[in-house]
């Protein structure tokens, strides 16, 4: 089985513009990122797509593998199947691995273990980690994940799901298991191709959630549980915690 991994990075974003090129400890966010990538094992190639030279010409600097893609995506699913486009199409590759451009430590072993669901039945792969607490859990920012026995996603919301009947909220955490989503998705090609072509549904406009879409559509995605608490750095703010 041939895996692409593949790194969206934009440099416009409206609430921390050029992120990917921002320095952590001496080196970049998206080299970070593309370094931890490279760790995992199951992964036969590693790209950054990019809408920005200037990002484009940093990963080729440091030795990284980056390709060009349109500024004129609405999501970085649409991003990926261009990169898995210009890397060689659904005929070279039988998934591509969507890893967030803005987690300078993503766990190598948690890319490993949702490669671990891909059997070519599986259409889409993602990651969940067990709230623990109340604030994550009542966090509209955190997404929640309700799953079958089978690990299989059968919806995501920003509200806490699924409603614990006979208890108060303060005491659901003791009485069900909740999952926060974590947002890296490994795609079938051939699905990624279709989903990058089906309309907006009104669940995801709802609740701006694009894998509502594909659920919408009747796509399967199934999870894997992890440990890995994942941290994306959306602000000048959340920079300054792991500078401290």
């Amino acid at each position: 089985m041939k895996i692409l991994g593949i790194i969206p990075a934009r440099f416009a974003s409206s609430r921390f513009p050029g992120k990917p090129l921002v320095d952590i400890n001496g080196k970049s966010m998206i080299q970070r990122v593309y370094e931890q990538a490279l760790k995992a094992k199951s992964l036969q190639r590693v790209v950054v797509a990019t809408d920005d030279a200037r990002i484009l010409n940093h990963v080729l600097e440091f030795g990284g593998d980056a390709v060009m893609t349109s500024s004129s995506h609405p999501t970085g699913t649409d991003r990926c199947f261009e990169a898995l486009e210009k890397a060689g199409g659904v005929t070279k590759y039988d998934y591509a691995i969507n890893i967030q451009g803005d987690e300078p430590f993503i766990d190598p072993e948690t890319i490993d273990q949702i490669s671990g669901l891909l059997d070519f039945k599986t259409e889409i792969a993602t990651a969940v980690k067990k709230i623990k607490d109340y604030d994550t859990l009542r966090d509209p920012n955190v997404v929640k994940a309700v799953l079958t026995m089978r690990k299989q996603c059968l919806y995501f919301s920003r509200q806490v799901v699924p409603y614990v009947r006979g208890f108060e909220p303060d005491e659901w955490l003791e009485h069900a298991d909740f999952y926060k989503h974590i947002g890296i998705y490994a795609y079938r090609s051939d699905v990624l191709e279709q989903i990058s072509h089906i309309p907006t549904s009104p669940l995801e406009n709802t609740e701006k959630l694009e894998q509502l879409r594909w659920l919408g559509y009747g796509y399967k995605i199934y999870a894997i549980i992890t440990n890995y608490e994942s941290f994306g750095i959306d602000t000048k703010e959340d920079l300054e915690k792991i500078n401290l």
